[in-house]
């Protein structure tokens, strides 16, 4: 609006001029004195029209300006707080992402450690495998945790000497049928590894696996020879390895050593099947426990019996004495009753007495006019 002001006031002074130009033009020279002084008055009144144009047009400048400026600031505070806000709420993500961060890499450190420590009882797993007797004694230590953890102590003996001077490494004292069962803990490790390191090559691997089941089939006679004795062991023996891995490859691939230990009563087990035989044993164990309860049982019911016919005995013979008593009672009471009788009669025959005595006694009555004596 303000630029339509101001292009028509310059529009107006083109129009002034224009007319004062054909004006001069027609005029004579006596009157362009005063035509010039009629502008002189025009222009000035122009001019001052135009200043006060100008500093209208000044002021709603001013105001405009003053009043964009006012929105300007505002918009830029309120721009400036959205920021802030916005930097607020970043900064307050970004912290709890740094916090959930340090966290995960303070469980990955953990992790690590723990890997660590795997790592490094790996490696000593893997020494104390590789020494033949470190093995015995992991074996023996497995075993005897499953042991301790199944049966009571009354059923087993660790490292138990039998008669021909072997020691096994753990002994179930059963009752015969069937007997103590010794259990070995050793495996052929070393020929195991062998089979796993033999590769792709299917010639490898079938040496590797017959060696093998040499050695396996080896240590199952060993067993047969040692812990099963006649008159002192039961007719079996366990074998038992600490390796579920040892366990499934004979199972898969050697199923001949496997029936050749059912042939030589050597029962191969590793910790599962172990753990299911144990409480096999524990059961027979208890059967075995009832069934001595079971005597003492009947031997006491037996007891109890003869103790319930002398009872008897007793309770009849203490009835016959009530029953004498009783009767006893009865011819009491008969004599108390016949004596009670009797001194009812002698009451009444000593009141009839006491009664004539008194009317013998008992003066005459005085007549009258008869002075009475005093």
């Amino acid at each position: 609006m303000d630029l339509l002001i101001v292009v028509a006031a310059v529009a107006a002074a083109l129009v002034v001029g224009a007319v004062v130009g054909l004006f001069l033009r027609r005029a004579p020279a006596a009157e362009e004195n005063q035509a010039f002084a009629m502008l002189g008055g025009r222009l000035a009144q122009m001019a001052e029209s135009q200043n006060a144009v100008q500093s209208a047009i000044v002021e709603r400048l001013q105001a405009q300006e003053r009043v964009v400026v006012k929105a300007v600031d505002e918009r830029l505070q309120g721009f400036s707080k959205l920021v802030g806000d916005r930097l607020t709420d970043s900064t307050a993500k970004h912290q709890t992402a740094l916090a959930d961060l340090r966290e995960r890499l303070a469980v990955i450190d953990k992790a690590q450690q723990n890997l660590t420590e795997l790592s490094t009882q790996v490696v000593g797993l893997q020494d104390i495998l590789a020494n033949k007797q470190a093995r015995g004694a992991f074996g023996e230590i497995q075993l005897r945790d499953l042991v301790e953890a199944t049966l009571p102590p009354s059923a087993y003996a660790f490292q138990a000497t039998l008669g021909n001077g072997r020691r096994a490494d753990c002994l179930l004292q059963l009752p015969n049928p069937p007997g103590a069962i010794a259990i070995d803990s050793k495996f052929p490790l070393e020929s195991y590894e062998a089979l796993r390191n033999a590769g792709s090559d299917d010639a490898q691997i079938t040496l590797a696996r017959r060696a093998f089941m040499v050695d396996v089939r080896r240590h199952v006679q060993d067993i047969a020879q040692r812990y099963i004795i006649p008159g002192e062991t039961a007719e079996s023996a366990l074998m038992f390895l600490p390796s579920e891995a040892v366990y499934a490859e004979l199972h898969a691939n050697c199923r001949g050593v496997v029936e050749d230990s059912y042939k030589a009563r050597v029962w191969i087990v590793s910790p599962t099947t172990l753990m299911a035989t144990l409480n096999t044993v524990r059961a027979v164990l208890k059967d075995v426990r009832m069934r001595e309860q079971a005597s003492i049982i009947q031997a006491e019911v037996g007891k109890m019996m003869e103790d319930v016919l002398r009872l008897d005995k007793r309770v009849v013979s203490l009835e016959t004495h009530f029953d004498q008593a009783r009767r006893d009672i009865e011819q009491i009471r008969t004599s108390s009753t016949k004596i009670l009788g009797r001194g009812e009669k002698i009451g009444e025959l000593e009141l009839e007495e006491a009664e004539r005595e008194a009317e013998q006694v008992t003066p005459p009555s005085p007549q009258l006019g008869t002075p009475t004596t005093h």
